[in-house]
């Protein structure tokens, strides 16, 4: 492997007892011996966040701080350019950009020192909270690998029916070292999940995101799956100063 809230309710409990928690807003839903998820959805979300979501700019300062999960990043902290990634596992647009733009993104700012690139979870649905939580619970060193696994083998793994996801999901990871017991107790981790659901719901409330995949490059917005020249004209500045 290499390196958009309103939801819909939730389908009926299937039969396992992988998660006994739950993730406020997103509609992962916990009872004894329950399993939810939802259907994922690529598309734009109808949520809601302040009127300060408006700008297009936010400070650095704010844009950096953290929750309780570590954040998984690429490149040197002092690069003239750091870049946030706001995504969903289960996002079309989130895919079409990791397999696309990411690859030549990567080689020639990352990898050269210029960007420092953070990784942070939005999940659209269900499904995607659950592969966020797996994504964190590889070695740190595999992360990315991971994660690019979930978007380059997007269609067979995130849109299967309902009654097939907990299996498939699981089939997926064992590449990646999964055993049962690990997958299961990976999503059974109430800190992890409560980490990924603050990332997100902060993400919203202050500084707007409620599509996938959303950028803040030095704190300037970029929305959706771009190529690489709209990175590149937001970070010229930056870079030939």
């Amino acid at each position: 492997m290499s390196e958009t809230v309103t939801r819909p309710n939730p389908p009926a409990p299937g039969r396992r007892a992988f998660l006994g928690t739950a993730i406020a807003g997103i509609g992962v839903l916990a009872s004894a011996g329950a399993y939810f998820l939802a259907t994922p959805s690529g598309g734009p979300s109808p949520a809601s966040a302040q009127a300060k979501s408006d700008a297009s700019e936010f400070p650095m300062a704010d844009l950096l701080k953290t929750g309780t999960i570590e954040e998984r990043t690429l490149g040197p902290v002092g690069a003239p350019v750091t870049i946030i990634e706001y995504a969903s596992a289960t996002c079309g647009h989130c895919a079409h950009f990791h397999n696309t733009t990411w690859p030549k993104l990567k080689e020639k700012y990352i990898d050269t020192g210029k960007v420092h690139f953070i990784f942070r979870d939005f999940p659209l649905d269900n499904y995607a909270a659950a592969a966020a939580m797996l994504a964190h619970c590889v070695p740190v060193d595999k992360y990315f690998a991971f994660v690019e696994a979930l978007f380059s083998q997007q269609k067979s793994w995130a849109y299967v029916e309902p009654a097939k996801r907990v299996d498939t999901l699981f089939n997926f990871s064992k590449q990646a070292g999964f055993t049962k017991a690990k997958f299961e107790a990976c999503l059974k981790d109430q800190k992890l999940l409560d980490g990924i659901n603050w990332v997100r719901a902060r993400a919203n409330r202050e500084f707007g995101v409620n599509s996938t995949p959303t950028f803040f490059i030095n704190g300037k917005v970029l929305r959706g799956s771009n190529d690489l020249s709209a990175f590149e004209e937001i970070m010229a500045p930056y870079l030939n100063s």
